[in-house]
């Protein structure tokens, strides 16, 4: 028995570039994925934010929610996430207002507390070092302006109030996930980068989760990287793209998205070689058979009511042929 069948799956795009691409390729065929994952029936697409981060083109995430939804039909489309610690709420509240009302019931509100980058670029964004302490006050400043209308209020967010557009909370440590259930926020954790404290996140939010109006009960969603082929060797080989970028960023290089290769082996150390299998300790590789059966283990094991992937696949064809595959077993 199928233990995922019907259950939402969704993807996180990072918009990576490949070697030597411009902005304009990769989000040409980034428009062309979402495109194909709506056709495949996938739940959200979700754009990430990183600023200054050579090969990787999601840093205008509003921009690219916009520009996503207007060449899709019925997938869902939001952030993941906003860093809210680089933008005023206010701000957040009039772009996301405004992408609802071009796209009504289609918009999501992911909110992250990192900076998404490195310490020199927070301050060219104008980013205070402390803004991310101040973070549940200002989700719940940012419930205030998307929720109902308060001719009173003093200040408000035009578009933007009465939209009620949907807000999760994203996280790769405990902080998040318990802000989540504090709130009765939906709560997805990063684990395409982050796995070492998925189970403890997972459980601490649904230990203690408090209902509200926006859920009864909790709503947890696993992001994981996913690499999907014909067949497990495929996969294998074209899997050594995403770990050559995860290589670069802990080497501190470029992000580029790099061809796949024969061998890591020539590559990296054998320290380097444990960090990037860490890095993606929880990532799920194979054919159709195998990807089923490690996300049937995962769903068991972590509670999953929705997952997330990242996609980070060389070609193109093979990125979509991926998305199938997958939608498939869903």
């Amino acid at each position: 028995m199928n233990k995922i069948h019907n259950m939402p799956f969704s993807m996180l795009e990072l918009a990576p570039m490949l070697l030597g691409e411009t902005a304009e390729q990769t989000l040409t065929r980034m428009l062309d994925c979402a495109r194909h994952a709506d056709a495949c029936g996938l739940n959200r697409y979700w754009l990430a934010e990183h600023h200054n981060m050579e090969g990787i083109a999601s840093s205008a995430t509003s921009v690219l929610i916009g520009a996503v939804a207007s060449v899709t039909q019925n997938i869902r489309v939001g952030s993941g996430g906003i860093m809210l610690p680089n933008h005023p709420p206010l701000v957040i509240a009039e772009q996301f207002g405004t992408l609802d009302a071009l796209y009504p019931g289609r918009i999501d509100l992911g909110l992250g507390r990192a900076p998404g980058t490195d310490p020199l670029t927070s301050r060219a964004l104008r980013r205070d070092d402390m803004r991310a302490e101040h973070f549940p006050d200002e989700v719940a400043e940012l419930q205030r302006l998307l929720g109902p209308k308060d001719p009173a209020a003093r200040v408000r967010a035009v578009p933007g109030e009465g939209s009620n557009v949907d807000i999760w909370l994203l996280g790769s440590s405990l902080f998040s996930a318990q802000l989540a259930a504090e709130k009765g926020l939906p709560y997805a954790f990063a684990a395409h980068f982050a796995p070492r404290l998925a189970h403890q996140a997972a459980s601490l939010y649904r230990a203690r989760f408090k209902p509200s109006s926006v859920l009864a009960q909790p709503y947890f969603m696993l992001c994981v990287p996913l690499i999907a082929a014909n067949t497990d060797e495929e996969a294998a080989f074209i899997s050594t793209s995403s770990k050559q970028r995860v290589l670069a960023l802990l080497r501190g290089g470029a992000l580029w998205l790099k061809e796949p290769v024969e061998s890591m082996d020539d590559l990296w150390n054998s320290q380097e070689k444990a960090s990037v299998e860490a890095f993606l300790g929880l990532s799920v590789v194979g054919g159709a058979e195998t990807i089923q059966t490690k996300l049937e283990d995962l769903a068991t094991e972590f509670k999953v009511d929705e997952f997330m992937f990242t996609n980070d696949i060389y070609d193109q064809e093979k990125r979509k042929a991926a998305l199938s595959i997958v939608a498939s077993l869903f």
